[in-house]
């Protein structure tokens, strides 16, 4: 009976040494905004520090609501690297609505879910630390009727 405890006891050992909280599925960022309102230069960010080379594929994730009047949405998602500088940006520009201005999406308790691809095979290749960073880049500021984003890991 010892022996089987310890050889469980093991097992649950490895098992729990090898979780990380940006494992597949978990969000690497995310952010509440309670009161529905996101401001243009309010940067949604995590500071990442990788012991060796990662490869990540991210998605965005956002809930609206009501409020939110545009049929599209626009954010920079950005990676910087150990010293500071831009590795990767780019723009992306989703459509949340169809021409009519109906959302291409299913009402879940007054809330509008998005999942959108950003970056496949997002690969860094040297230890360090970095700064993964959602920037706001809709042409109003406060932003109305969003409630949340994150960027999902997928691998």
């Amino acid at each position: 009976m010892k022996r089987f405890l310890l050889i469980l006891g093991v097992f649950a050992l490895v098992g729990l040494s090898s979780c990380r909280s940006d494992r597949t599925g978990k969000p690497l960022i995310t952010r509440d905004f309670p009161t529905g309102n996101w401001e243009r230069f309010d940067f949604v960010e995590r500071t990442i520090v990788l012991d060796k080379p990662a490869t990540y594929d991210l998605d965005l994730e956002a809930w609206f609501d009501d409020n939110y009047t545009f049929n599209y949405f626009s954010v920079v998602f950005t990676v910087f690297d150990t010293a500071g500088n831009p590795l990767r940006s780019r723009d992306y520009k989703f459509t949340l609505k169809d021409r009519d201005g109906s959302w291409k999406s299913e009402a879940l308790e007054g809330r509008y879910r998005f999942r959108f691809p950003i970056n496949n095979e997002l690969t860094l290749n040297e230890p360090g630390t970095y700064i993964f960073r959602l920037e706001n880049h809709m042409p109003i500021t406060p932003l109305t009727g969003i409630r949340e984003v994150s960027i999902i890991n997928n691998k």
